[in-house]
């Protein structure tokens, strides 16, 4: 009886729990006015979205190293109808930028509903060797400056009661071959992420955290980066982009796009969550959350 008490019937809550906060159906007004940042929109999936979102009826600012690639984005967006659109061109290796472009933003708006954090940057398929350099420069800007443009929304995140969305890939939830330093990063967010999304539930911090894990999509860069080596079918860009903006307005804790469906059926782990579950009970919570806010 203990046990069911203690182990059980928590598991069980959390199951339906779960299962009812996914139920909720998804409709373009959701998005209607709200302030949003898309970062790595000037070409492939982070374009798509802004443009889903010009649809939508939403404000967008959009960031990328290409300024005349943003420009023509920008444009677009606003024949689509977006209620505002804006871009600030600049590369997210600089973290000054990364914080100072989210305040920026901010400021453009009037505020933020929802960061979609998507830049990266590729390193070429092979086996690793010894090169740290690229190791280093892939978590900088792939993981790091996420966290940097993350914690620089926070402040209006929890205001607007706002969501982030990380996008990742299959390569952050399983071991793939060729691609080392980018598998770690993609590890990193799903690490960083899911701890910050069980201490926001903890400390009652309503933002949510949508962790985007990704297939072979047929952007320009990944087609031409996986040529004649990785011989998966890709999915579409479009359809991708509406995906993460469904599930991050859903407030939903991970989204899982991929050509076969086996792939989310597979990569989904209940015993991992189950453990991040009853995990959180061995911690002294009131100690926990006097050490956050001190």
């Amino acid at each position: 009886m203990a046990f069911l008490k203690k182990y059980l019937l928590p598991v069980l809550a959390l199951f339906l729990g779960y299962y009812y906060s996914t139920v909720e159906e998804f409709r373009p007004e959701m998005l209607q006015g709200k302030k949003v940042i898309v970062t790595g929109a000037s070409k492939g999936i982070g374009r798509e979205m802004a443009y889903h979102l010009s649809q939508m009826g939403a404000h967008v600012v959009l960031t990328a190293r290409s300024e005349e690639g943003l420009q023509k984005v920008v444009s677009r967006c606003l024949e689509l109808g977006a209620a505002s659109a804006h871009y600030v061109a600049g590369t997210m290796e600089d973290m000054v930028f990364a914080e100072q472009f989210v305040h920026k933003a901010g400021k453009l708006m009037g505020g933020l509903d929802m960061l979609i954090l998507n830049h990266i940057t590729y390193s070429p398929l092979g086996f690793f060797h010894d090169d740290i350099n690229t190791v280093r420069k892939l978590m900088e800007i792939n993981y790091i400056s996420y966290v940097v443009l993350s914690a620089a929304a926070l402040p209006m995140l929890k205001q607007s009661s706002g969501s982030i969305a990380v996008v990742s890939s299959v390569a952050g939830k399983m071991a793939q071959p060729l691609v080392a330093p980018y598998s770690a990063s993609k590890f990193a967010l799903d690490g960083f992420f899911s701890t910050i999304r069980q201490e926001y539930s903890l400390a009652k911090v309503n933002v949510s955290i949508t962790l985007c894990v990704l297939g072979l999509i047929d952007t320009e860069t990944a087609m031409k980066a996986t040529s004649g080596v990785f011989l998966a079918e890709a999915a579409p860009k479009e359809e991708c982009a509406l995906e993460i903006i469904k599930g991050t307005a859903l407030r939903k804790d991970e989204v899982y796009y991929h050509k076969s469906s086996w792939v989310s059926l597979l990569l989904k782990n209940p015993g991992r969550r189950i453990m991040e579950y009853l995990s959180v009970r061995d911690y002294n919570l009131e100690k926990f959350l006097k050490t956050r806010n001190s």
